[in-house]
């Protein structure tokens, strides 16, 4: 039965290119199991965009001397290059400074207001002396007044995972220049998180199988949930929806509460751009329906806790009760929430804000997007903080992309090429040739439970599995002595022949382009993995143009199931599928981003 997925992914920031710390949490995980939902026939909904408000961007607007929105523009852009590059299928990638976006979290905004969870208090904020602006949370670091943990930020503890206000640090100070803030009385609107407190424990309890990391972070935040403000002092932003506060230069809505919407928005966005305005619907009011949520651990809370609220009070579902937004309609709350860890480099967070940066566009540019998106799914931050080194990388790339995977494929189609011309047909199999394919066959069902589970990491050495036993049995067989019982050579070449079908389909998801490859390789015709496509779209007459990622991916042969391979397809001499890199760049890094 075909089930209604909606996948998404945290929104990165526009303040500049996204390096590979950043797509190991939100990127490649998404992708993998959106391509998988939609190759076992699940109706799936692939939407995320551009977080281009908040402090963060006016920050990079003024060292770079731009507007805010001029550099929203210039970094969305980028952003959508480098994910198109990478070949991340969203039926929609936008941006948060669209009228949609804006209309839609004024809509949230204002069904929490009527029904009693939004307040008006006067607080402490925090002001840079030498601007006069606010200072966001997270550009407020300190120690942690809780565990002691230095370089937590003014919102929260990474370490701890609880929730903190900027003036609770100990030693706080600028992330931007290292100033010591100033704090000043100012009034704000805050979301009024105690009020969630009894219905988010329930439900956080009813998750028996989500990541543990992801529910320890969680319940340490319920137990200590406050009010927490939902507007700044700036003129970057969102308006708030209220007569008295409309037109205010100086107070917009914040980029955190925003953010999160952003799912909603563009799912509404998506529906109006396919010509059926109340499409976005069917994933966000069937109680059938299911959504999963990938990020880094950094994001857990907001997604956990913060806007699990956000739904349950537009729903009007928490203590105070109230309606829906008469718009809007009641909404589903997240099935799962998939969390990664970091993606350090010598121990050290990957993050441009921490000058340990590698990114996106210049790995792409060097090695593929194949090689990235393989790395991350064996070696990525699944459930612990992993270390990037060039040497594992260059070590997964020849052993096991290469020598592996590339190898069997070319050694292959090269000997059925050049022995029969075609596919050829199999005569009498014998125990080993069957053990083999049903191996393969069987490992469809195995995977999936994995890939469904969002295990990627032993989905995908279980489809490397599968490699190896294929390049075993051709070193057994040797096919190439074989030149006096040519029956026996086809029959061999047959069943390698088919198990690199059965093996890049289980590879699909994690290497895309080199699965559309493999496909032709074999006499495939037309689109088997589709790609992503870059769109320039506005929002009606006189509105700016902009770029979005989106694409026909129901057309693509892809499907999760091993289909027998076609007797007599022509053949041509295949090609490396993967280049070996050379050794000397585990030793040296490459120039744009060298060992130190």
């Amino acid at each position: 039965m075909c089930a209604h997925v909606l996948a998404t992914a945290a929104w990165p920031y526009a303040n500049g290119p996204r390096h590979i710390g950043h797509v190991s949490g939100f990127g490649v995980p998404s992708d993998v199991f959106a391509r998988f939902a939609r190759m076992r026939g699940d109706d799936v909904l692939f939407v995320s965009g551009t977080d281009e408000h908040g402090t963060a961007i006016q920050v990079k607007a003024d060292a770079e001397g731009l507007t805010a929105q001029a550099t929203a523009d210039k970094y969305h852009g980028i952003i959508v290059s480098d994910l198109q590059g990478l070949g991340l299928t969203y039926d929609l990638y936008t941006r948060t400074t669209t009228k949609n976006h804006e209309h839609v979290v004024q809509q949230v905004f204002l069904a929490l207001y009527n029904n009693g969870y939004i307040i008006e208090q006067t607080q402490l904020g925090a002001i840079s002396p030498s601007t006069g602006r606010t200072l966001a949370d997270r550009y407020i670091e300190g120690t942690c007044p809780i565990c002691g943990f230095d370089g937590a930020r003014g919102d929260q503890c990474d370490n701890c995972g609880r929730q903190l206000d900027p003036i609770d640090l100990k030693n706080p100070h600028s992330r931007i220049d290292g100033e010591v803030p100033e704090f000043r009385e100012t009034t704000h609107f805050f979301l009024d998180l105690p009020a969630f407190a009894e219905q988010l424990t329930q439900w956080l309890d009813s998750r028996k199988d989500w990541r543990p990391n992801v529910l320890k972070f969680s319940h340490n935040f319920v137990a200590e949930l406050k009010p927490r403000a939902i507007t700044r002092d700036l003129d970057w932003g969102v308006p708030i929806p209220l007569p008295e506060w409309r037109d205010e230069p100086m107070k917009r809505i914040y980029v955190w509460f925003d953010a999160v919407i952003g799912y909603l928005s563009a799912s509404i966005e998506w529906a109006r751009r396919s010509g059926d305005p109340e499409a976005w619907k069917i994933w966000w009011h069937n109680p059938q329906a299911v959504s999963r949520y990938f990020m880094g651990k950094d994001n857990i809370v907001f997604h956990t806790v913060i806007w699990p609220a956000m739904l349950l009070g537009q729903n009007g579902q928490a203590s105070r009760g109230g309606e829906p937004s008469a718009e809007l309609g009641q909404l589903g709350l997240p099935t799962e929430i998939v969390s990664s860890e970091f993606l350090t480099m010598k121990g050290s967070k990957v993050a441009s804000s921490r000058g340990a940066s590698i990114f996106v566009g210049d790995f792409l540019r060097a090695f593929g997007p194949d090689a990235l998106r393989y790395y991350i799914a064996v070696a990525g931050p699944e459930n612990q903080d992993t270390d990037f080194t060039w040497d594992e990388f260059v070590r997964r790339n020849n052993n096991e992309l290469a020598n592996e995977w590339g190898n069997l494929v070319n050694r292959s189609i090269s000997m059925a090429e050049k022995n029969c011309g075609a596919i050829p047909a199999a005569g009498e199999f014998t125990e080993s040739d069957t053990e083999l394919l049903a191996s393969a066959r069987g490992a469809f069902e195995t995977i999936g439970e994995l890939l469904s589970a969002c295990k990627f990491k032993n989905a995908i050495t279980e489809a490397m599995r599968i490699v190896g036993l294929a390049n075993q049995y051709l070193s057994q067989q040797e096919p190439w002595k074989l030149k006096d019982d040519p029956a026996r050579r086809d029959t061999v070449l047959h069943v390698a022949l088919q198990v690199v079908q059965d093996a890049n389909t289980l590879l699909t998801p994690f290497l895309p382009h080199a699965a559309q490859r493999v496909y032709e390789l074999l006499g495939g015709v037309g689109v088997w993995a589709a790609q992503p496509e870059i769109k320039y779209v506005d929002e009606g007459e006189g509105t700016a143009r902009y770029a979005i990622l989106t694409g026909d991916y129901r057309q693509q042969a892809a499907k999760w199931e091993s289909t027998p391979i076609a007797v007599g397809t022509p053949l041509t001499k295949p090609t490396p599928l993967f280049v070996k890199l050379d050794e000397k760049l585990a030793v040296t890094g490459p120039e744009w981003a060298p060992i130190s």
